[in-house]
């Protein structure tokens, strides 16, 4: 049984949800452009691209590799431009940050504590994330309520200090991403038919079992608190994290 057979089961207000969606995303292209779309090429994000090609609306798509996604993930990436006929734009750590990162505390830092692993998605999203956020007034996610405790109050329209984050998917469920993607036929990663309903960066991704929650496949090692990059975190802002731990100075 794949992803689509054992998730696909719309709720009883799909379609005024996707009409919601439809208008808002229409509305935040006529108040807040440029846009771009944050893509982790997961489900949701798959949906979000294939609404802008749907809608219309002018929406650059960009990835965070972070070196050490998936290859099934990094797959989706020449997929999803097939697709729909246009690029995405993929952005990089810095390769001398995360080269004197693994020098000082080993390719398996994430493994050792909370703030080395935060660290480590500082240097390989966060960064990156601020590059690609620039000269953009609004950013798409795939972010929904129902994914986790800490996002059960996401909001559509989020207004940050530069810019607005849109999460246009924020009241879908589980089953009305994966409806969507089986009538409109749209790509997604493998790793989802394996159980990966979450899927991130290699070391730090795993399947879940039935009955475990989503996110549970994230950064398992660690208490259910800790359990966010800092992409989606309290204030979502792209920027140097107050925790950082300082590693070798290199040149810019």
């Amino acid at each position: 049984m794949n992803a689509i057979e054992m998730n696909a089961k719309a709720s009883p207000d799909f379609a005024e949800k996707l009409e919601q969606t439809i208008h808002l995303l229409q509305g935040v292209e006529l108040e807040y452009s440029p846009l771009t779309q944050a893509s982790s090429l997961g489900a949701e994000d798959m949906v979000v691209t294939h609404l802008i090609h749907e809608t219309g609306i002018e929406s650059d798509i960009f990835v965070l590799d972070t070196g050490m996604l998936h290859p099934e993930t990094l797959a989706l990436i020449e997929r999803l431009e097939r697709r729909y006929q246009r690029r995405v734009d993929v952005f990089h750590p810095r390769q001398d940050v995360t080269t004197a990162f693994i020098e000082t505390f080993g390719k398996d830092a994430m493994y050792q504590s909370v703030a080395l692993r935060k660290h480590c998605c500082d240097i390989r999203k966060m960064d990156p994330l601020a590059r690609a956020l620039q000269g953009k007034k609004a950013w798409l996610t795939g972010l929904r309520r129902e994914q986790s405790t800490a996002r059960s109050d996401v909001v559509a329209i989020e207004h940050q200090c530069e810019r607005v984050k849109v999460n246009p998917l924020a009241r879908w469920t589980w089953g009305d991403v994966w409806h969507y993607i089986a009538i409109h036929k749209i790509p997604y990663n493998p790793l989802h038919d394996q159980f990966f309903p979450s899927i991130g960066c290699a070391p730090c991704t795993r399947a879940v079992t039935l009955g475990e929650d989503p996110r549970s496949g994230r950064w398992w090692w660690e208490q259910e608190g800790a359990r966010e990059c800092g992409l989606h975190g309290a204030s979502s802002l792209p920027g140097p994290s107050p925790s950082i731990i300082p590693i070798k100075e290199v040149a810019a």
